[in-house]
């Protein structure tokens, strides 16, 4: 503690008020807790601010200049060539998008009586911190329990450091207007999601991917989809593809990469760099207090989210597991309520993965592989899009659904989809695997016609052995 400084008495204090932290401090505050959450930058953290919903302003934005573009199937003929008026785009994001959901989270703190205090907090002890302003003033608070959410950060590579024309997500969410030649380095989530957008509205892209496969989350069959749709866009995709050096002018950059010992390189307008993030753990003081980390920097924790310190707990993308803002959700809520006294415990087994590519990619559970490594005798039942009246009524008809089920008892165990509205139909099979439903589970329930949904049902009917439209 500071000599002379008094420090401020708090019961629950959370370190980040991103999708983490501040679901912690609502479900903390509902709970009875008096809650006090620090944040040094912006409510609703990356997520909300530059990460998962101004990326899919952009998507959105992105997806209805084509569907003007590409109405003559439709019938719908004569139209002028669309403008894009990108400030207009942008302002749209900001605005309208990311100021309404952070202003709906600062509403939903202050209806909860949380506290808030700006600045960035510094570890004293396993019961004190220490918050930091932009002023070099700072208070001291004793807590008695804390929850860490503070998030992770873009990772910078040799070469490529985020200045100028080379930027990082958030660089890209921001561009002053959409660039006839952008290289993205990096084609996991982020990359493909933003070179999907960036090509729909209007770039040339390149991405240059370090493995054999972009999306390797995702399996093989699902990803050719996304590269197809990548071909007939114009984007290039280079896979085995070593970044090297990135240089600037005024009018562009030059990166320079390596295939099969070869150096090649491309100009661009911008280069974007989304090769992965890491955990905000460093800086912060965590070496003062008990807890302990991992080589990568992660945290580690028991099942409701407790770190070594017996009062000190960690959320999202700090802890292990998959970097999802509803992953960080859920551990906010098990956190909060093992304060409270209550038998919480984080169970991964149904968290959903989706990627916003055309088409869109959404996965829960156990793949044919993964069920097959843990021992699991498991067929799979696969219905497609195609033979869907709703996708094919929306011109749609790219993908599949597909469950993964035990051969004995047709436990659902995974589920993967790759077509429309793949974001959404996710949900329902996170509660199948969660509840471990059976195939006929999904075969009974009536789902409405003509939907997406219907796929479902489908499948199931597939895997009963009684399929009705293939």
């Amino acid at each position: 503690m500071v000599v002379g400084d008094f420090a401020e008495e708090r019961d629950t204090m959370i370190v980040g008020a991103g999708p983490g932290g501040y679901v912690a401090a609502i479900r903390a505050a509902e709970l009875g807790q008096k809650v006090t959450i620090i944040e040094k930058e912006y409510i609703g953290g990356v997520c909300l601010n530059v990460g998962c919903i101004p990326s899919k302003a952009l998507i959105s934005a992105g997806h209805r200049l084509q569907e003007v573009k590409d109405s003559k199937i439709f019938g719908i003929k004569n139209i002028q060539d669309p403008v894009l008026d990108f400030k207009t785009t942008q302002d749209w994001k900001d605005h309208q998008v990311v100021d309404r959901l952070t202003g709906g989270v600062k509403m939903l703190l202050k209806k909860h009586k949380v506290e808030i205090v700006e600045g960035e907090a510094y570890m004293h002890d396993n019961h004190t911190l220490r918050v930091m302003n932009g002023d070099h003033t700072g208070q001291t608070y004793k807590f008695k329990h804390l929850i860490i959410a503070t998030g992770s950060r873009p990772v910078e590579i040799p070469g490529f450091k985020f200045n100028g024309r080379v930027v990082d997500s958030t660089g890209g969410l921001n561009l002053p207007e959409v660039p006839k030649e952008l290289v993205v380095i990096g084609g996991g989530y982020i990359g493909s999601e933003l070179a999907g957008a960036y090509a729909n509205l209007g770039a040339h892209v390149t991405i240059l991917e370090g493995t054999p496969q972009i999306l390797p989350n995702f399996e093989k069959d699902m990803v050719k989809l996304v590269l197809k749709s990548f071909k007939d866009k114009g984007v290039t995709v280079v896979t085995n593809a070593m970044a090297k050096n990135s240089e600037q002018d005024d009018s562009g950059v030059t990166v320079t990469y390596e295939v099969d010992g070869k150096e090649q390189s491309v100009r661009a307008d911008y280069c974007m760099v989304t090769v992965g993030r890491r955990p905000n753990t460093d800086d912060m003081g965590l070496e003062y207090t008990d807890v302990k980390l991992t080589d990568r920097g992660l945290i580690e924790v028991d099942q409701q989210g407790r770190t070594a310190a017996q009062d000190i707990f960690a959320i999202g993308d700090i802890v292990a597991g998959p970097a999802l803002a509803h992953k960080a959700f859920a551990e906010g809520k098990v956190a909060a309520g093992a304060i409270s006294g209550k038998k919480t415990a984080n169970d991964y087994v149904s968290v959903p993965a989706v990627c916003f590519t055309d088409p869109e990619l959404a996965t829960v559970g156990m793949t044919k592989a993964e069920a097959e490594k843990a021992g699991l005798s498991v067929t799979t039942s696969k219905f497609p899009f195609a033979g869907n009246g709703r996708a094919i009524s929306l011109n749609s008809m790219e993908g599949f659904f597909r469950l993964v089920s035990t051969k004995d008892e047709g436990t659902i165990v995974g589920a993967q989809i790759a077509g429309p509205g793949a974001s959404d139909l996710i949900s329902e099979l996170s509660v199948a695997v969660n509840g471990s439903m059976n195939v006929e589970d999904l075969a009974l329930t009536i789902h409405p016609h003509p939907t997406l949904g219907e796929v479902v049902q489908e499948a199931a009917d597939v895997a009963m052995g009684y399929p009705t439209h293939i």
